[in-house]
């Protein structure tokens, strides 16, 4: 340190000048100005919640879409099958009818691959989000925007996927928080 005073060298730690005697002020250490570890730390949990959070709420979407299929394919079964088999089904006996029906038949497949797909995309998105990979920020935003044409939970799970996963600072903290193995 130099005394501001008369110019002389002094040692560090000494509160006054040993030539003149006046008082030496330490220099205030500089920092660069930007968010403190404290705010970044903050942020940076806070979307880990938002992750953790879409991560689950896909998996319960991928099964809640199972169980509506299945329901479907219940319902489209039992409708084309006559009650299975029994007699007293309410809408008639008629051979008409039965035949009539036998077009749904072709449905039942359909809504079994559409239920695997959609289960599977909801399931990797949601896998993809919880284990934190570098990749299922994207894909969670494209699997999203598909899922705003599903009506109401769909929908609601679309705009929130995006409003945590699109803007362009989320993509940074989904980076830091990003599993790299």
């Amino acid at each position: 340190m130099v005394c501001q005073v008369c110019g002389r060298l002094t040692t560090e730690g000494v509160r006054f000048c040993s030539n003149c005697g006046s008082q030496v002020a330490a220099a205030a250490p500089v920092y660069a100005p930007g968010p403190s570890w404290a705010a970044f730390r903050m942020r940076t949990t806070h979307m880990q919640s938002h992750v953790r959070t879409l991560g689950i709420l896909w998996c319960v979407f991928g099964a809640y879409r199972v169980l509506g299929s299945l329901i479907a394919i219940f319902f489209l079964r039992m409708a084309t099958m006559r009650s299975f088999g029994n007699d007293s089904w309410p809408f008639g006996t008629e051979a008409y009818f039965a035949h009539s029906l036998m077009w749904m038949n072709t449905l039942v497949p359909l809504i079994a691959i559409h239920a695997a797909i959609v289960m599977a995309f909801a399931f990797f998105v949601g896998f993809s989000l919880l284990s934190r990979k570098p990749w299922g920020r994207t894909l969670a935003i494209v699997v999203a925007i598909l899922a705003l044409l599903k009506p109401v939970l769909g929908t609601a799970l679309g705009i929130y996927t995006l409003w945590v996963l699109a803007p362009n600072f989320s993509g940074l903290e989904y980076e830091e928080i990003a599993d790299r193995t």
